[in-house]
């Protein structure tokens, strides 16, 4: 058996489903929407008409990024349209980067020949993941504007024959338009499989000092990059429904 650290890029089939493969990062997606939808049972069966404590710092942080929301959009029935899928990115993203720290992802699997292919995965590893959260944030955003300002409107801030300038301009927002899909899934994907390829280096020279501090410094990251996908996503919509100029 070769001694030292693999790096796989691309994510390991663990096997196939109607000649459809399935991957250790499809895999964690599942697991992360089994947890999700676990915790969504167990709060929202708890609920109570006089609040706990932690019934009251829930309500609290939801109120608190409702009002952001809101504030930022400036119209409370945006936010109500918007906050569902705003949250659901931001605690997707998070709680896949936190699986990521639990005991056995990574280290548990099996061994083809002389690879070992773990049986979870970070999903945000997989460029396809987040790639696939950058087209949906892509379509909202794009949709949104086109329904709110309508298409006629929202077609000028790309295509004006008002001055060479503003042709310029128009073809250059075009093209910064198309770049977040590149964007959005490229600085999720790069930051969080960068943070596991250091864990993992730092895991192999230096096991015994190291590590935990990294991984905690890789809590907060995954933190912030969940923070940051869910936030870009709404002051894109903020400059979709935003009358052209």
């Amino acid at each position: 058996m070769q001694e030292g650290i693999h790096v796989a890029l691309a994510p390991e089939i663990i096997g196939n489903l109607w000649g459809l493969p399935i991957t250790n990062t499809l895999l964690m997606s599942w697991a992360v929407i089994i947890v999700l939808g676990a915790l969504a049972y167990i709060v929202g069966k708890n609920i109570k008409l006089v609040p706990g404590r932690f019934q009251t710092l829930l309500e609290w942080l939801f109120s608190f990024v409702y009002d952001y929301i809101a504030e930022t959009l400036e119209s409370r029935d945006m936010a109500r349209k918007f906050f569902p899928l705003l949250l659901t990115l931001f605690l997707f993203i998070f709680t896949a980067n936190m699986l990521e720290f639990t005991p056995g992802i990574g280290s548990v699997g099996f061994f083809s020949g002389d690879e070992f292919s773990p049986l979870f995965r970070s999903a945000n590893t997989d460029l396809n993941a987040t790639l696939a959260l950058a087209i949906i944030s892509f379509f909202v955003i794009e949709i949104t504007g086109i329904v709110t300002i309508g298409i006629f409107k929202y077609s000028q801030k790309f295509i004006s024959f008002k001055s060479v300038m503003g042709f310029a301009v128009g073809i250059i927002e075009l093209f910064s338009e198309i770049a977040r899909l590149i964007s959005f899934s490229f600085r999720l994907f790069g930051n969080i499989f960068a943070g596991e390829v250091l864990i993992l280096v730092v895991g192999y020279f230096v096991p015994y000092i190291l590590p935990v501090p990294i991984m905690m410094f890789e809590v907060f990251v995954g933190f912030i990059q969940a923070a940051i996908f869910a936030l870009l996503t709404l002051f894109f919509i903020k400059i979709a429904i935003a009358e052209p100029h």
